[in-house]
Order: structure tokens, then C-alpha cells, then sequence
């Protein structure tokens, strides 16, 4: 990657972050926000944030599968979590890391807490942009 500051903008931020990052990977994936249900349609977890979250981060591997990336590619992921509250953020995160393990992807993420997702019943939803190598 590089990293760039051009003059024309502060340089008083550039300690802690930088103002533009150029990738020159060859091949990019963008996967689709992810939730709770299975292959069927079905949904996982009805009212559970746990299981649901599980059930998410299940799907975002499987994605992952079918591109033959590794989740360590993953450069950007966005949470969604319907009712975010402080206590949710280690139950979703605990859910990532039973799935993952040890390729638990750190990644810039944004964790976003809304009113709703597109069905009700949806409590989370996690989409990602992988870079490859």
C-alpha cells in the first residue's frame, strides 16, 4: 500500500492517521451484507443475537469460500446490529471468533448500530471488501 499526505491537506492529523491509501491489489471482492439464515432461506436465531451472529459470520466465511480467500484478506467489514446496546459488541465479536479462530480477520470495520435491517427479524448484518493478494 501507500500512503500518501499531500500538502494541500493538514498535516496535523498524519501522526495517527493518513489522509489517502493506494492499494494496487489485482483483484478485489465486495460481498453483500450477510444474515442470519441458512441455505435454505431459513432464519437462524430468532431473537438471539448470539446464534444469529454466528449464523452471520458462518455465511461471510462460507462467501469467503467461494472466492478461495483467506478471511485475513478481508480489508474492510461493516456491522449492523438492530438495538445496538454496549453489551452486544462482546457477544457478536465472541461469535466472530468461535467461527473464525485464530484467522479472525482485524480489519478496519465499522460498527453501526440501526433501528432496523431489511426483514424484521434480522438482528445483524456484516458485509466485507477482500482484497487480494
Amino acid at each position: 500500500m501507500e500512503i500518501m499526505n499531500p500538502k494541500t491537506l493538514t498535516d496535523k492529523v498524519t501522526s495517527v492517521i493518513s489522509h489517502v491509501v493506494v492499494t494496487t491489489a489485482s483483484k478485489l471482492a465486495f460481498i453483500s451484507g450477510q444474515v442470519s439464515v441458512d441455505e435454505t432461506g431459513s432464519l437462524i436465531g430468532s431473537g438471539d443475537y448470539y446464534t444469529q451472529a454466528i449464523q452471520v459470520f458462518t455465511n461471510l466465511k462460507y462467501a469467503l469460500e467461494a472466492v478461495r480467500a483467506n478471511p485475513l484478506y478481508i480489508a474492510k467489514m461493516n456491522i449492523f446490529v438492530v438495538n445496538h446496546n454496549p453489551e452486544l459488541i462482546s457477544i457478536i465479536f465472541e461469535a466472530g471468533f468461535h467461527v473464525f479462530g485464530p484467522n479472525w480477520p482485524k480489519t478496519a470495520s465499522t460498527y453501526i448500530g440501526v433501528q432496523a435491517l431489511a426483514d424484521p427479524e434480522w438482528l445483524i448484518e456484516i458485509d466485507a471488501i477482500v482484497i487480494f493478494p
